[in-house]
């Protein structure tokens, strides 16, 4: 990406336990001054209640852009979204296996 560009990062949060490394990840991005878009299953919803004193809309308040798991219309899903690339964070090796061989034709499991 040459200057000036978007320099955008998608975070990815899962239902796997240590939602807060997805969380401290997008405070460092805004430090950095990177483009955060974030995509959180409902299970990482779930289970943000039960490891942080935070509310989903905190997190969401973190990220400079949010979408939901389900919008295949979000910019993010396009093939010309430009990005820096993708964090999953937490990632369970389940999860990375199944990003890795891409079986499922809309999303992953929440």
């Amino acid at each position: 990406m040459g200057a000036g560009e978007a320099r955008n990062v998608v975070v990815g949060i899962s239902g796997a336990s240590g939602v807060v490394y997805g969380v401290r990840l997008l405070g460092h991005l805004r430090r950095l001054g990177v483009t955060s878009h974030l995509v959180m299953t409902r299970s990482a919803e779930v289970t943000l209640a039960h490891e942080l004193p935070l509310k989903v809309s905190d997190v969401r308040a973190l990220a400079d852009a949010t979408h939901r798991i389900d919008d295949i219309g979000a910019s993010i899903s396009s093939g010309s979204f430009r990005t820096l690339g993708m964090i999953v964070a937490p990632c369970s090796i389940r999860s990375l296996g199944e990003i890795a061989s891409g079986p499922y034709l809309v999303a992953p499991p929440t």
